[in-house]
């Protein structure tokens, strides 16, 4: 592995417009430029067209809802067993789509949740699937990660699942950098998401997105300033699925 200002080759080698943009020319810039607004833009309309139900955001797995949700609850607690745990006033749930964790996960067990979601039907969506939560919910913001940024000191948990694949390697560094920022104080990120079991990453042409190794995301993570201070790997899903691995993160950075 090289050294901590720079991602490893040789998981980086997979593609052009994942690569870090500082290592080009000012010609290739623009053409990866390009080829990132082509990325984000190809995730979108793609999402455009899948149904705003449990089903359509499980990619057709929707009876695997309730097996991630005990999990994901059950790592939450271990979580606040710990000694310096996380307040529980307010959770940003990422990539949140019709509000499927809010609804199950973060709204019973935090005082208020704003989401972030980049498909405008399925904001309005969970707006609607949600409405029964009253105050608890907070805003839903309709915006992609890449563009956004979190207000700082708000959030206890920043909840990032099944969504960083749609980012690129150099906008996944920003985001983590963003949202430490926006952790109030004792504050942990928890990303949830597919890695392959190899140190190749998986390009899925169809929905524009990767699924990396777990070790290129431990350098990600490292880039923008996280450590890892939990990992769990998520039991109990078909066999036919990626392994799915649940990470809680705290700033290397104090404030």
């Amino acid at each position: 592995m090289e050294s901590n200002d720079t991602i490893d080759d040789s998981v980086n080698k997979f593609n052009p417009v994942l690569d870090s943009i500082s290592h080009t020319t000012d010609e290739s810039k623009e053409e990866i430029q390009t080829d990132c607004k082509n990325y984000y833009n190809n995730a979108k309309k793609y999402w455009s067209n899948v149904s705003p139900t449990v089903d359509g955001m499980l990619g057709g797995f929707g009876s695997i809802s309730f097996i991630d949700i005990r999990g994901s609850e059950q790592f939450l607690k271990h979580i606040y067993k710990q000694k310096s745990n996380p307040g529980s006033r307010r959770a940003l749930d990422c990539g949140a789509g019709i509000g499927r964790i809010s609804k199950n996960l973060l709204l019973p067990m935090f005082e208020q949740v704003d989401l972030v979601e980049q498909d405008e039907i399925f904001c309005q969506t969970a707006r609607i699937e949600l409405a029964d939560f009253g105050s608890k919910l907070g805003t839903v913001f309709n915006a992609g990660l890449q563009d956004f940024t979190p207000e700082e000191d708000r959030y206890d948990i920043i909840w990032i699942q099944w969504v960083l694949g749609h980012l690129t390697d150099e906008d996944v560094v920003q985001f983590f950098t963003r949202c430490a920022k926006g952790l109030a104080r004792g504050g942990m990120i928890v990303i949830k998401d597919n890695f392959t079991t190899g140190n190749e990453v998986d390009v899925d042409t169809q929905d524009s997105s990767v699924t990396r190794p777990l070790l290129l995301m431990k350098q990600l993570l490292k880039l923008g300033h996280m450590r890892v201070v939990k990992e769990q790997r998520q039991s109990s899903f078909p066999k036919e699925l990626y392994p799915v691995y649940m990470l809680a993160l705290r700033p290397t950075i104090k404030k």
